[in-house]
């Protein structure tokens, strides 16, 4: 068996490492770029999809808001109508 001579084997995985190091680093940022992307714009679309979603509620929470205080409204105006036709009753009859 012939023995190895470790030195030369080294230079030369390490001189080949020094070449395939940086080159697989600018091939992984170029090969993963677009996922990266991808996923980025799927999460803010999801975070969007939520805003409109808090959104719509927060509306509708306003409108049912809006026709309960209609509704009191026009119960108030009732209640000082009728308050109104007692008065005057009140007073036609005295």
């Amino acid at each position: 068996m012939v023995p190895l001579d470790w030195v030369p084997l080294v230079a030369v995985t390490m001189g080949t490492l020094i070449i395939l190091i940086p080159v697989a680093g600018l091939t992984a940022r170029f090969a993963l770029k677009p996922i990266v992307e991808a996923v980025a714009r799927m999460r803010q679309t999801q975070g969007a999809a939520e805003h409109l979603a808090l959104l719509e509620r927060r509306v509708a929470l306003m409108e049912q808001q809006q026709a309960n205080t209609e509704s009191d409204v026009g119960r108030l105006l009732e209640v000082q109508e009728f308050q109104e036709e007692l008065l005057t009753n009140q007073e036609e009859g005295s």
